[in-house]
């Protein structure tokens, strides 16, 4: 039974391998990173004509990029293009980088067009034997997308894993039209999803799991409130069923409202509460209870990770990977746990100095929360903590959030601010009760030598900004590495 079963998948598969779905239509691709790109290529694997538009001026057009010279059917516009060529194609698929605003979007997906996100385009020709793990939030998502992804290796488990992490989804459906056997073919896409790339209602991507690890104010200079801002992130959940999985964190009520306005009949798990996952912090253990009445206990002692936060994101992972119904067992799960390893720049401990003091790079704590919770994962250990950048956006404006590190921040050695809202933010961590040194300066580099002169033996110098990184650097990456390469060059 299973053999005609798996050769019954195969021949689908070499269906899809074959079939130019798009033939005869003209796909444009809006926005030409990282995602644009991997969509273009998906559409001509579809047989499609591509119309790929970007503002940047100085990009390479995609006909005389060797990436996709082989390729006849590709028009490039670069820098203004008129609204009529959108009009004129068929689907307009938008990378998750470009607003609804720009290229007159909105008024063409309201009169009705077939504008896609370039994930939902992805999702249209996703195989439906692959189970889907979708994971959001504010803080943490990437960690446990990872965690999931390399549980999942760790069990040979054949695994896709991306979305706004790295590999964008149209990488996968690429691959999966490429692969004529199940043998090649992924079982399961973890995928990491952002809020821009839900602004466009889906069509096709519906997880089996999906996962809304919290909600916090962050980009709210494009969703404006913290309901639109809820309202993307439960998008996840529009065409999910019994007995698909949705997760999410326990009494928000921002999400608690969008979620019933999106939700259509799937089962419902809870962060820190049951069903779903509670973590005990002190023995190290998660308990995981599904919505239909199994329990299984999670063995943390082994995390390699660093911060207690990081329990919670493993326990997470594991509650996933077991609610896709993929047969495996508590046993199994937990011999996973101590090969788990975080991503750069995520609590990353880059070295021990000649003095004794521990350098930490968590650049990618780009908002107050993240910044929070790496604070509360130090336990004992005094730090001195850098903290800024660009200060995100809040709902309210009538604070910058950092007020809230303060309880925090006084168990600690000092403070040093940097950066283009360094000044702000000291003076409301002043104003707060602040009762630890704190010294304002002008760029990271400055700050990194202020603290090395403040730090003791025994000591942590920290990096976990709550900022954005747009103000000196590319992105938090190349924040981190030269917080990295000035940590081991003194």
């Amino acid at each position: 039974m299973g053999s005609v079963n798996l050769q019954s998948q195969t021949l689908l598969l070499q269906v899809r391998c074959s079939n130019e779905d798009l033939k005869g239509q003209r796909v444009a691709v809006i926005g030409l990173g990282t995602s644009g790109r991997a969509a273009a290529k998906l559409a001509l694997a579809r047989g499609a004509s591509v119309l790929a538009v970007d503002k940047n001026e100085k990009l390479v057009p995609l006909e005389l990029d060797p990436q996709f010279t082989e390729h006849a059917d590709i028009q490039t516009i670069l820098g203004y293009c008129d609204n009529s060529h959108l009009a004129n194609a068929d689907s307009v698929v938008v990378s998750p980088g470009v607003s609804l605003q720009d290229y007159n979007l909105s008024t063409l997906l309201q009169s009705g067009r077939q504008v896609m996100s370039e994930l939902d385009f992805a999702a249209e020709v996703l195989p439906k034997e692959i189970k889907v793990l979708a994971v959001t939030g504010t803080n943490g998502k990437s960690t446990v997308t990872s965690f999931a992804g390399q549980m999942l290796h760790h069990l040979d488990i054949k695994a896709f894993v991306g979305g706004n992490l790295g590999k964008p989804l149209s990488e996968a459906a690429l691959s999966c039209l490429k692969a004529c056997s199940m043998q090649d073919a992924y079982q399961v896409a973890v995928v990491e999803v952002s809020s821009y790339m839900m602004e466009i209602p889906n069509s096709y991507f519906c997880p089996s799991v999906a996962v809304v690890l919290n909600l916090t104010p962050d980009h709210l200079e494009r969703h404006k409130t913290m309901q639109n801002y809820a309202a993307m992130k439960c998008r996840l959940f529009a065409h999910m069923k019994d007995p698909k999985l949705a997760v999410l964190p326990v009494g928000n009520p921002y999400l608690n409202e969008s979620f019933s306005n999106h939700a259509n009949g799937c089962n419902v798990a809870w962060i820190d509460d049951f069903p779903g996952i509670k973590v005990n912090v002190e023995t190290k253990v998660a308990t995981l209870s599904t919505p239909t009445g199994s329990t299984t206990h999670l063995l943390l002692g082994d995390l390699k990770a660093m911060g207690t936060h990081n329990y919670s994101n493993a326990a997470v992972a594991a509650f996933s990977v077991l609610g896709l119904n993929l047969g495996i067992d508590s046993d199994t799960i937990n011999s996973t746990v101590g090969k788990l390893h975080l991503l750069p720049h995520r609590m990353q401990v880059v070295c021990t100095d000649a003095h004794g003091v521990t350098w930490v790079d968590d650049s990618k704590a780009t908002n107050v929360e993240s910044t929070y919770a790496g604070l509360m994962g130090l336990n004992e250990h005094k730090s001195v903590v850098l903290l800024g950048g660009l200060a995100k956006v809040l709902n309210d404006q009538e604070t910058n959030g950092f007020e809230q590190l303060v309880g925090l921040l006084n168990r600690h050695r000092g403070v040093i601010t940097f950066g283009s809202s360094g000044a702000m933010i000291h003076k409301t961590l002043c104003d707060s009760g602040l009762r630890i040194p704190c010294v304002n300066t002008k760029n990271l580099e400055d700050a990194v030598n202020c603290a090395r002169t403040m730090a003791m033996r025994g000591d942590m110098i920290l990096l976990s900004p709550g900022c954005a990184s747009f103000d000196e650097f590319r992105n938090f990456e190349h924040r981190g590495k030269v917080f990295q390469h000035l940590a081991v060059s003194a």
